[in-house]
Formats: structure tokens, sequence, C-alpha cells
């Protein structure tokens, strides 16, 4: 995940590999390394071969290679504010329970792949359907359904609380027929607020990535010492 290779494969955050351009890599990538044991991968187009190497320079540290579409502080209050995206999701550790955590969903996307993914939901992300409970005393529970089986469900609530119930307890158990994901940021949002917005989430995984690393850093630090 991190590049560093093992014992099938070398490094390819080195030095060595940043030295080559992207053009290089991306031939290495379609015709392989046959000699080396590495495969070719000819059946990706020119865009996910772009997307790979883009992920690989921001394996070597090379995360101002790629330009912001916008101003990732309007982007902030955008997730926090107009948005609502922090009513579901969590990023750096503030925001919702419900949704997926987005502190590092950017890190292995592009722009254009992140802005799919905003506006058009289903087709990069794993939707989460949202269920209604009413059990037999007549409360009403909304949320994300977590687990179930023959004879009980566990439900996350939109505070991020989570309810146990047995099946027999249910007076009512429904399926909501939108899923937890709007799909009409494309049209909630201006051209500009979505650059703003995607900037904050390439932001937020860089500097997670940067805070990470130099984590690892000290404990290398501390256990040579």
């Amino acid at each position: 995940m991190d590049g560093r290779g093992g014992e099938r494969a070398p490094s390819i955050a080195d030095a060595r590999v940043q030295r080559r351009t992207d053009a290089e890599l991306i031939q290495i990538v379609h015709q392989g390394i046959p000699a080396a044991g590495m495969p070719a991968f000819s059946t990706l187009d020119d865009a996910t071969g772009k997307s790979v190497i883009g992920y690989l320079r921001f394996l070597q540290g090379q995360v101002g290679a790629v330009k912001l579409p916008g101003e990732a502080r309007n982007g902030k209050a955008i997730f926090f504010g107009k948005g609502q995206c922090s009513q579901c999701h969590m990023i750096g550790g503030a925001g919702g329970f419900i949704a997926s955590e987005l502190t590092i969903f950017a890190s292995t996307r592009t722009v254009e792949e992140i802005r799919e993914a905003v506006t058009k939901p289903g087709n990069l992300v794993r939707q989460n359907t949202l269920v209604r409970v009413t059990t037999r005393d007549g409360q009403k529970y909304l949320g994300a359904l977590r687990n179930q089986d023959n004879f009980s469900l566990q439900l996350q609530s939109l505070d991020g609380a989570f309810h146990f119930f047995l099946k027999p307890e249910l007076e009512a158990f429904e399926r909501q027929p939108e899923p937890l994901m709007p799909s009409d940021y494309g049209s909630r949002l201006s051209p500009g607020e979505l650059n703003d917005l995607i900037s904050f989430l390439m932001v937020s995984a860089n500097e997670h990535k940067a805070e990470t690393g130099a984590q690892t850093n000290v404990r290398e630090d501390e256990e040579n010492e």
C-alpha cells in the first residue's frame, strides 16, 4: 500500500523511480517487465494509467504535483455547512458517523473521480440505504442497517448510536426509497463550490499522509536510539 515493496517486488517510491518521467512509467505499466516478474497491464486505458501514476507520485511525496482545482478553505466551509456532508461523513476526526470516513478518500483518486463520487455517488461509492424501524411499543428509529440475521438486526441511527432489536419486538421494518447519499450535488453546488469541496478532500488526505509519515519517522527514531 505504501509502495515500499517486499519479497516479490522492489520499492516503487524510491529516488530511482522518481527520476523516471510519467510517460516512461506508463509504458512500464502497460508493457510490464517480464524479466523481473512484473506482468503487463495492457488492458488499462490511458485515464486509468494516469491515475495509477498520479497515486505513485503521491506515494513518493510529490503532493504538489496535483494542482488543486479550487480553494480548500472554502471547501471545508461547504463540507461542514452548505453541503451538509459532515452530518453523515467524518473527516479528520470531525463529523458524522452514519456514512463512510473520508479523511483518506481522496488519496487514491483523481480530481475527476472525486467529482464523480460527489455528483454521481452510485458509480463509485457503495451506497448505504436508510431503514426505518418501528417497535411494538411505537418507538421509531431511522438509520443504516449494519447487521441482520433471522432473529435480530442492528441499526446505527443518524446520531451514530447503535441499536439492537429482536425481530419479534418489531412492528415494522421499512427500507427507504432514497439512498443515504444525495444525488443532487451537481445542481446543489456550483462548479466552483464543487472544486472547493474536492480541494478540501485532497488537502485533508495529504495532511493525513504527512502526519502519519511524521509519526512513523518518530517511532523509527525512538526504536533506533
